[in-house]
């Protein structure tokens, strides 16, 4: 080979080693993706304060004492978050205010919002317009147009399926797509989860389309308000309306079929058993987002609040696996353990000193909530009815969350009067 072409052979040589060499030791958050994609492998160095100095902090907030248990060591989660869902106190975090992507877990803000405005009873006929826009891939419960569903069904399939089609189909009859993204936006703010901004109701990816384990677990706590919200988010399987077709004798017949929740805690799974004590949240999982999840769960009286966010770690059930660790965590430290910082009360409830009547109290179960029926009904299972003979039961929130609470804000404070009576699905599973 000629010598200058030798040379040149070797300069581009040279030059690829040199920008391989730096491509593999350059940091993640160098090539980043834009906000469409996912973020930065590290967190941003100033958060939002919302509850405390220290959740604005990057990694982990605890304080640590002797007789304090020590947090596990194999959660991977980018951020996470542990709090008692009654006093609001927040146990320990990590990366609280992080914003990213949350998935389907942003249908309990688009559930706290929407879900008091159409009685459970009332149907709907379906129209192809009524389905537009459902992003490529979306998780589905199977809703067919030209058919008609109850506002119940709907809400099992939000709940149930995570069904982006009955996102769709509820945010239609509210007033169409981009009404309820503004009003779960103003709901956010209200809740002064702002780290929150909506782009879609269903938690389908998009871009700037963020909010945080504080916020998720703050919203978390609100929608536990509502008892039908409690109610659907702890129902572990329910039969669905399927399509309509003609039997032999050309008569038209509408059958069904089973939808189980699609949380892990709650239904169990191959490799992973039931929460001792679960009662909900939402869960979710996008390409963007990776696995998120919210759960709420209950032992010896004390209710705790649990979200994990995009665990580094790709191990199947992962997000549940890391959750439960949380929670085994929390209940042991739950008396041992001086919070970090606070779930702030919505700003409704500021100044109401918890009285009966008080603004925040707005949408908990009563003679004026919409569709305030008692138990998830026949067409749906609650976890009652899937807890294991060895314990693993849970809506033993019975006596604080799921069990049909009056709950009052004030000063950032649930207080609870224990006057209504627990649906039949809670007692028979206490």
């Amino acid at each position: 080979m000629p010598a200058p072409k030798m040379t040149a052979r070797r300069s581009l040589l040279a030059a690829s080693a040199t920008f391989l060499s730096v491509m593999l030791t350059t940091p993640t958050a160098f090539a980043a993706p834009g906000p469409s994609t996912s973020p930065s492998a590290t967190p941003p160095a100033n958060m939002s304060t919302v509850g405390g100095e220290r959740l604005g902090r990057a990694g982990t907030q605890v304080n640590l004492a002797t007789g304090v248990p020590v947090l596990p060591k194999d959660v991977t989660a980018r951020s996470w978050i542990v709090a008692d869902a009654e006093s609001g106190e927040v146990l320990a975090a990590h990366n609280a205010h992080w914003r990213l992507a949350p998935a389907s877990t942003l249908k309990m803000l688009f559930a706290d919002t929407v879900l008091p405005k159409f009685p459970r009873t009332m149907k709907h006929k379906v129209a192809v317009s009524d389905l537009a826009g459902i992003g490529v891939g979306s998780s589905m419960v199977g809703i067919k147009e030209d058919e008609t569903y109850s506002v119940h069904d709907l809400w099992l399939g939000v709940f149930l399926k995570s069904g982006n089609d009955a996102v769709h189909v509820l945010s239609q009859m509210n007033k169409g797509i981009d009404n309820t993204v503004e009003e779960m936006n103003e709901h956010a703010e209200d809740l002064q989860a702002l780290d929150t901004h909506v782009v879609s109701p269903d938690g389908y990816d998009a871009p700037g389309q963020v909010s945080s384990a504080y916020d998720l677990t703050l919203i978390a706590r609100s929608g536990l308000q509502k008892k039908d919200f409690r109610e659907y988010s702890s129902t572990a399987t329910a039969k669905f309306p399927g399509a309509t077709t003609k039997n032999k004798k050309g008569k038209s017949v509408r059958g069904s079929f089973e939808i189980q929740n699609t949380n892990r805690l709650l239904t169990g799974d191959y490799d992973i058993s039931q929460y001792r004590g679960i009662a909900g949240v939402k869960n979710g999982n996008t390409t963007n987002a990776g696995a998120t999840f919210t759960g709420v769960a209950e032992r010896d009286g004390r209710v705790l609040l649990v979200t994990v966010m995009n665990p580094a770690k790709s191990g199947h059930n992962q997000v549940y696996k890391e959750t439960a660790r949380l929670f085994d965590w929390g209940f042991k430290a739950a008396d041992k353990v001086d919070p970090v910082g606070e779930l702030v009360p919505p700003k409704g409830a500021e100044g109401t000193g918890g009285e009966p009547g008080a603004k925040a109290s707005a949408g908990a179960p009563g003679a004026g909530e919409a569709g305030g029926a008692g138990a998830a009904g026949e067409s749906g299972k609650s976890a009652a009815s899937a807890a294991t003979a060895s314990g693993s039961s849970g809506i033993g929130v019975a006596l604080a969350i799921t069990g049909g609470v009056l709950v009052l804000l004030g000063a950032g404070v649930f207080l609870v009067n224990r006057r209504w009576p627990l649906p039949d699905l809670v007692r028979r599973r206490r």
